[in-house]
């Protein structure tokens, strides 16, 4: 499970409402994933049949996180 904590809650939102369409579009075969938001925190867990699903997966959720972050700061 990877957890990201946000200076307040208004970031998280924006951030976990950004890459919630992600998470309900993108079939994933081998891999499942919970995508959660609690306050200020969005925590994320993997099931993944092998790690290259897993390591492709975490890599995609970050990479979306980190440009929804991105997004924010311009």
């Amino acid at each position: 499970m990877i957890e990201i904590s946000f200076p307040d809650e208004e970031r998280a939102k924006v951030v976990y409402e950004s890459v919630l369409y992600e998470h309900k579009t993108v079939p994933y075969r081998r891999s499942r994933i919970e995508f959660l938001r609690d306050g200020k925190k969005i925590a994320i867990r993997f099931l993944a049949k092998d790690s290259s699903a897993l390591r492709g997966t975490i890599n995609s959720y970050l990479r979306w996180i980190r440009v929804a972050i991105d997004s924010l700061e311009v």
